[in-house]
């Protein structure tokens, strides 16, 4: 076996490893579903007759998200990139994430676009570690803020320690091939570093990556909130943003299409744990994926291949 052929192997086998672990939340998922679709179907009856003008206000924020997106990539880059095309990838690789599984589909499109716009392969892969990066250290720092306002809330049920267990194999299978190359990991570290100093250099960069990252969390969690006030769930504004914070984080520990079934689950539990009626939380998450998902799926696609075809991506 020559040297790319080792190099290759081991992410083949994390790559069956990352399809058969989705396929299994996949699967469990959809026997939960089939076991609950009374509550399901009252859900979606509930939602057909919700307030419009509550979604309305939701769908404004799911659009908002793609901008905040595309201001927090701006800012962990240093050169100027082309603002309708930043927006465009942003949207276009929102629905690829829903395709592949895990933020593939997002990076790849991200990064096909900073290499088309001209920068080298290292530093796209390091602009969107850095995005990536300072999301989940915002989205970390809202639940610490909010956990505070809301004692008590984030109490683990029982019946969550199947995802933890889920949660806690799927790093194990990221953390595996990690390990063997972590030579090169800790090179692509330092270059890494190196760029997150260069951006906090300039203000408005750091200012950008940060405040994208943050207004990313808090649209995506106002979604959630106006859904909630559109099928009459009378839950606190800060109480639903927590709920969504910690479900969206322990569902990002499952490898499923755009987090598809883990967080819709993770969602509902965490909606419910709250005293939420199960038809009230089953109309909420489908409000929610709705307005993220289904709806710019089809969109976000055909953009997608627009983008493709002029070879902006």
């Amino acid at each position: 076996m020559t040297a790319g052929q080792l190099a290759v192997a081991p992410t083949r086998r994390h790559l069956y490893w990352h399809t058969a672990l989705t396929l299994a939340v996949l699967v469990a998922v959809g026997c939960l579903a089939r076991r609950h679709w009374p509550v399901l179907e009252t859900g979606a009856l509930r939602l057909a007759v919700a307030d419009q003008g509550w979604l309305l206000t939701g769908a404004a924020a799911a659009a908002g998200t793609w901008l905040c997106a595309a201001l927090a990539q701006q800012g962990a880059v240093l050169r100027r990139l082309p603002r309708g095309r930043l927006v465009a990838a942003q949207f276009a690789a929102c629905a690829a994430n829903h395709v592949l599984p895990a933020g593939l589909g997002s990076g790849a499109v991200v990064l096909r676009f900073l290499m088309r716009c001209g920068m080298p392969a290292g530093r796209s892969a390091t602009a969107v570690a850095v995005k990536a990066t300072a999301g989940a250290v915002t989205r970390a720092a809202l639940i610490v803020v909010l956990a505070t306002a809301c004692p008590g809330v984030l109490r683990i049920p029982p019946a969550w320690g199947a995802w933890a267990l889920a949660g806690g194999l799927a790093l194990g299978v990221t953390a595996l091939p990690a390990a063997r190359l972590w030579p090169r990991c800790r090179r692509a570290l330092g270059s890494v570093l190196a760029d997150v100093r260069a951006v906090h250099a300039r203000p408005r960069r750091a200012a950008a990556l940060w405040g994208g990252s943050l207004a990313f969390a808090v649209l995506h969690a106002l979604v959630l909130i106006a859904v909630t006030r559109a099928v009459g769930l009378p839950l606190a504004p800060a109480l639903v943003a927590l709920l969504y914070l910690a479900a969206s984080s322990a569902a990002a520990l499952l490898p499923t299409p755009g987090n598809l079934g883990s967080l819709d689950a993770a969602l509902a539990l965490a909606l419910a744990a709250a005293g939420a009626p199960a038809a009230a939380a089953a109309s909420a998450v489908l409000g929610y994926r709705l307005l993220t998902v289904w709806i710019p799926l089809v969109p976000g696609l055909l953009v997608l291949g627009i983008l493709v075809r002029r070879r902006a991506v």
